[in-house]
């Protein structure tokens, strides 16, 4: 009861106040006290709750929805040269482009919730310590949901890097609480950049919604662009499917790599989590030409089979002709000379 008195609370962040509330309230995505989509969504489809918990609870007839055997590890190596991306699994990625590196949702705890005893459970160990991470020239957080932003990661990276975390609007008032000090934290609204260390950060659209607690989104959402000279990468965060990539492509694309979500998705809700297939048509959307899958293989977090998103991702990149590289925990991937597509998860699915 002691830890849990401690350590839960602070977990669940705080709301935005005073000045950054202020900030909130001004933004063209704040209306009637909350942020909005710019196309309308909805968090779970009309008349199917019933149905979700009582899969939830008792699960579907064949489901499978952990490996049959451990989720194979690489030990993650770096460059100061090219552009690469390390994935360690679900959403947590490195990108490194010429020497630069940019870290983006780390979540290094065994469970993404605000109690480290209960909730989604991690199906394999983190590739790497973040001790022995490489210098990061930025922190960047998606949304603040426990499966992207996670408190006892946030204050382990405190101590271990200079680098500032870059937030959309509000999440910064989570990391003020958990210790982060202000001239570390970076929030942007929706389609305002900054440039740190040569690297150049763009809060772009996403389709989704915030919050930690029971109270929902009070701060914003966001997917990214990183720039450094010629080099794109796009991060979708979690996001539903929508017209806003096209726009994300026109102004800020081609890229040279999109990073996509494409796992956790359901009929129940559609608006908030795309599908594979999606995710396909999202990168073909931003103008990416390496596609590397996001989202799924470490938290269970929806009701398909573990290895289901990321067989459905391949055979739709197959039928458009996408490029697509699948690592495995802790793989860096060469953008510029991308490997042939192994299936390593299919001999544990």
């Amino acid at each position: 009861m002691a830890w849990f008195a401690r350590d839960v609370p602070s977990a669940l962040g705080r709301a935005p106040s005073g000045e950054r509330a202020e900030r909130v309230r001004r933004s063209p995505q704040y209306r009637d006290g909350k942020f909005q989509n710019t196309v309308p969504s909805v968090m779970m489809a009309p008349g199917t709750r019933q149905k979700v918990v009582r899969q939830m609870f008792f699960g579907e007839p064949h489901a499978k929805r952990s490996p049959s055997g451990e989720i194979p590890l690489v030990t993650p190596t770096s460059s100061e040269t090219g552009l690469g991306v390390v994935w360690y699994g679900h959403s947590s990625a490195l990108v490194e482009a010429d020497g630069r590196r940019v870290l983006f949702d780390p979540v290094w705890s065994d469970r993404c919730s605000p109690s480290q005893r209960v909730g989604p459970k991690r199906m394999h160990a983190v590739p790497v310590e973040l001790e022995d991470l490489p210098r990061l020239d930025a922190v960047v957080i998606s949304h603040d949901h426990y499966d992207h932003l996670d408190m006892p990661t946030v204050k382990a990276l405190l101590g271990l890097t200079r680098a500032p975390f870059v937030v959309p609007l509000g999440v910064g008032e989570h990391l003020e609480r958990w210790g982060v000090p202000l001239d570390r934290i970076v929030e942007l609204d929706w389609d305002e950049d900054v440039t740190i260390n040569g690297v150049t950060l763009t809060c772009t659209a996403a389709r989704h919604f915030s919050g930690r607690t029971l109270t929902r989104d009070g701060t914003l959402w966001a997917s990214w662009v990183m720039a450094v000279g010629t080099r794109k990468v796009f991060y979708t965060g979690d996001s539903g499917y929508f017209p806003g990539y096209a726009r994300v492509g026109r102004e800020h694309g081609p890229f040279d790599a999109t990073l996509i979500q494409v796992g956790a998705y359901g009929d129940a809700w559609p608006d908030i989590h795309m599908t594979p297939e999606e995710g396909v048509a999202t990168h073909l959307d931003v103008g990416g030409r390496v596609m590397i899958p996001l989202h799924w293989g470490t938290f269970n977090l929806a009701l398909h089979d573990w290895s289901e998103p990321v067989e459905r991702v391949w055979a739709e990149a197959k039928a458009r002709g996408v490029t697509l590289v699948v690592p495995r925990p802790g793989e860096r991937v060469d953008v510029d000379e991308p490997p042939a597509l192994d299936p390593w998860w299919q001999p544990i699915a």
